[in-house]
């Protein structure tokens, strides 16, 4: 099987293989963040804001995404950022582990290689995943993007979920050795698999680049500093910058305080509390699904068919679900509001289900829509807007625990009670979504009118043009 359909094109075992690349990525990533948490932690008994800061510091590093991406807008590859990142995340990944465990000796020396190792994470983490997305905007059809990006986040997950329950168990019980192993065999894993899945997939890739800029007069690279000026200087990628990081910080507010929310106000046990998360990543998984039947016309196409045409053409349009997704998960979060008022008469379960399905549903739209804008504007800057849009999330994530806990500390101060403080949080985090949406709707277009809906048609072979324009 070709790696790439004849036009150059993706079909659906190539957004595989790309989706087995962000498996590995994520495999090597909760590694660091999840378990060396814990040890430095619990076995360590060191103070929890050492790994909190480490991972921030990881969020902040990747400030250097859009430096990446022009790296790879110069070169016209993106296979070898992907790589080199995979190399550098692994490489990254040991380092934090053994210095965790010179932590217990030597605490300072510990302590400094650890910002290495965790700056190292950032560093590959950047390289590869900012490439991997914009590999997959050049590379897949309009219809096919959402789904795309649903198999691609969903493979992450499989590579979160599956490396914490291994590496749980190889780690138990838990000594230094067995961490150095468990991590230097994940990272050496995560790595051999990388360069598994990319083996010749950009190759037919190139050969239709190759043609295409025969046919194309010769471009001077302009320096990072003049291609990131004309990107944040045009209106819609700007506006989706600031959309990016405004409804990620929002998304991510809400991680570190939901939990809380529900013992404190509903009288949730841990266990309790924890299943109400696993209630939430339902709602995500959800969400994430049925956009990508929407996108790719299915469900529109099954209405048809029944006879319930009549706006069943909007039904694939990204630009309504991501303003949709944050308009629904802005009233989800309302709920929560009432629900900290309430004094816990309230359907909390259902209410956080409802958030994960709205969650998940604008976040793969997000990423589709991303996919789109990316070709836009001026030629040859795909790598520098995924590499912008990229920065705006990690910086979100890194602020928005400080942020959603910080909100939380300061309005049981201020309130005194703590369900009408919780609802104070959660009303702000409303407010964010809907400035999302507006946000978003201002960043993306409807397909115009000689543009056949995706729900009618697919579209022709060989067309790479992003049936969504910006305003």
């Amino acid at each position: 099987m070709s790696a790439a359909t004849a036009n150059g094109n993706f079909g659906w075992f190539s957004i595989a293989r790309l989706g087995l690349v962000q498996a590995c990525l994520g495999a090597v990533v909760v590694l660091t963040t999840s378990t060396l948490n814990r040890v430095m932690v619990v076995e360590l008994a060191l103070p929890a804001l050492l790994p909190g800061v480490l991972v921030a510091l990881h969020y902040l590093i990747q400030v250097v995404r859009p430096r990446m991406g022009h790296g790879s807008d110069i070169g016209g590859r993106r296979t070898p950022w992907m790589i080199g990142g995979m190399a550098t995340l692994a490489v990254g990944g040991v380092t934090s582990a053994a210095a965790t465990v010179w932590m217990a000796t030597q605490p300072a020396a510990g302590m400094a290689l650890a910002v290495l190792g965790f700056s190292m994470i950032g560093l590959g983490v950047s390289a590869c995943g900012t490439s991997l997305l914009v590999l997959l905007a050049k590379r897949v059809v309009e219809n096919r993007r959402a789904a795309a990006a649903t198999i691609v986040w969903m493979m992450m997950i499989v590579g979160f979920a599956v490396t914490a329950g291994v590496a749980g168990k190889l780690l138990d019980p838990y000594t230094p050795e067995r961490l150095l192993m468990v991590s230097g065999g994940v990272s050496a894993l995560a790595f051999t698999l990388t360069l598994i899945a990319l083996w010749g997939l950009e190759r037919r890739a190139d050969e239709q680049r190759l043609t295409d800029c025969a046919a194309q007069p010769k471009s001077a690279a302009v320096p990072f500093a003049a291609a990131l000026s004309q990107v944040w200087k045009d209106d819609a990628a700007r506006r989706f910058t600031i959309f990016v990081f405004v409804s990620m910080l929002a998304y991510s507010s809400q991680d570190l305080i939901l939990e809380p929310f529900a013992g404190s106000v509903f009288g949730y046990t841990p266990g309790q509390s924890t299943q109400l998360s696993g209630v939430q990543h339902g709602g995500v998984l959800l969400g994430m699904v049925l956009v990508a039947v929407a996108g790719s016309g299915v469900l529109g196409r099954a209405l048809s068919r029944l006879g319930l045409r009549h706006g069943c053409e909007s039904l694939g349009s990204l630009r309504i679900w991501t303003v949709g997704g944050c308009l629904a998960s802005a009233l989800a979060l309302l709920g929560l509001v009432v629900a900290g008022l309430s004094g816990g008469a309230w359907p909390l379960a259902a209410t956080v289900f409802v958030m994960g399905a709205a969650n998940g549903a604008f976040s793969i739209a997000a990423i589709g829509s991303m996919m789109s804008l990316a070709g836009q504007g001026q030629r040859s800057r795909e790598g520098v807007r995924m590499g912008l849009w990229g920065a705006a999330q990690a910086v979100a994530f890194g602020l928005g625990g400080v942020v959603g806990t910080a909100a939380s500390d300061l309005s049981r101060w201020l309130i005194g009670e703590v369900g009408p403080a919780y609802s104070a949080v959660f009303a702000f985090e409303a407010a964010l979504f809907v400035l999302a949406a507006w946000l978003a709707f201002r960043s993306i277009a409807l397909p115009s009118p000689s543009q056949k809906s995706l729900v009618d048609s697919e579209p022709p072979h060989g067309s790479g043009v992003p049936v969504l324009s910006v305003q």
